[in-house]
Parts: structure tokens; C-alpha cells; sequence
């Protein structure tokens, strides 16, 4: 079972039927048992960096997501939740974040010529062929952004051109993020969440 952190996140109903539609079992939960004993955990999310981590705090989700990573529980961030694991957003003035990753979010530059936010179908190069995620290589995902993540190459399995390289998946340990929405990538963003289902499923074998 994997649990989706309830935090008024925004795209949560989208990523759960994506999830029910190649079989994984989910609950929306802002429990801390439930999260616990999850096999994987999700973090969504659509909307500001400073209110959402503003929410985590106030349901008590930030020691309980600190708990997933001390576990070693799988958990992947979609979108803002992906940003949400870096260190520091300057969204509207600088913002804590999770700091599971090192690296902080910033504005993609608007002198590029390109539209912000960035919006659509864009390819994914991979930079971690070993990644169990690197069947992404080459393959379109959609996008919906204004703000990027700035982090060491170590931490980037996949980037997208957009001006500049924009980081599309990263991972730390078993801590991962996708910056494109796979909910809405058709079947390469279905293949994805299998490859998370897979993560998680290895990690209850590896507990019992």
C-alpha cells in the first residue's frame, strides 16, 4: 500500500487514479501510523512552496516524513512535492524546505525567451543509466512549472531543455522526486509509477 500525504496538495485525485489504474493500492492519509506502516510514500503537490510546507508543519507531516526517510521507506515528491525535498525555495522570498536533498528551487529565468511557467510535453534526457528509472531516456513527460531545482549532478537522474537544463527526476538513497507530472504523461508517466510500485513492493520483501 502506498500513502499519499494529505496536505490539500491540489493534483492528489489524479495520482491516485493513476496509481488505482495499474493496480497499486493507495490511502490519502495525514496519519502518522498509516504513513508508517506504507509500503511507499507520496508526496503530491500543486500550488506555493511557502504554503504547503506552511500545511506539513501544522499537521505534524515533517517528523513524519523525516521518519520515512530514517526508515528507509521509499518516498517520491510529484511536482511541488518534488521541490518540497530540496533545502530552500526563494518563491516569493526564501523558504525552508524538507532538505532531503541538497539544493534549492529557483525561478526558471525569464529572459530566455520562452513562456513561464513552463508548460507541456517536453524529453527527458537521462544522466544515471543505472537509475531504475532510466527507461525515461528519450521520452516525453508533461510539465507544469515556473520554479526549478538547482542541485549537484549526483542528485539528477533526468533533465529537460527548457532554456536551461531543468532537472525532471532526481533521487537520494530511496528518496525521489519527478518534476513533470507522470499522472498526466500518458504511458511513459504510468511506466514510472510502476517502477515506483516496484521500489516500494522490493522494500515490504526486504522488511518481512
Amino acid at each position: 500500500m502506498i500513502a499519499i500525504i494529505d496536505y490539500d496538495a491540489g493534483n492528489t485525485f489524479n495520482v491516485q487514479k493513476a496509481l488505482a489504474y495499474i493496480g497499486l493500492e493507495t490511502v490519502l492519509t495525514a496519519d502518522s501510523a498509516t504513513i508508517l506502516n506504507a509500503d511507499g510514500v507520496l508526496l503530491p503537490g500543486v500550488g506555493a512552496y511557502a504554503p504547503a510546507m506552511a500545511v506539513l508543519k501544522e499537521r505534524g507531516l515533517v517528523d513524519v516524513i523525516y521518519e520515512v526517510v530514517k526508515r528507509d521507506i521509499p518516498l517520491l515528491g510529484i511536482c511541488l512535492g518534488m521541490q518540497l525535498l530540496f533545502e530552500e525555495s526563494e518563491e516569493y522570498g526564501p523558504t525552508p524546505g524538507l532538505g532531503l536533498i541538497p539544493g534549492k528551487v529557483k525561478e526558471i529565468p525569464r529572459n530566455l525567451g520562452l513562456s513561464v511557467p513552463h508548460m507541456g510535453w517536453n524529453k527527458n534526457v537521462v544522466h544515471q543509466p543505472h537509475s531504475a528509472f532510466s527507461n525515461v531516456d528519450d521520452q516525453y513527460t508533461y510539465f507544469v512549472h515556473s520554479y526549478y531545482v538547482d542541485t549537484d549532478p549526483e542528485y539528477i537522474t533526468s533533465t529537460a531543455n527548457y532554456g536551461i537544463d531543468v532537472p525532471g527526476i532526481v533521487e537520494r538513497g530511496r528518496v525521489y522526486g519527478m518534476q513533470f507530472h507522470p499522472e498526466k504523461s500518458g504511458v511513459v508517466g504510468l511506466n514510472l509509477l510502476r517502477t515506483f510500485g516496484t521500489i516500494t513492493k522490493t522494500y515490504r520483501k526486504a522488511g518481512e
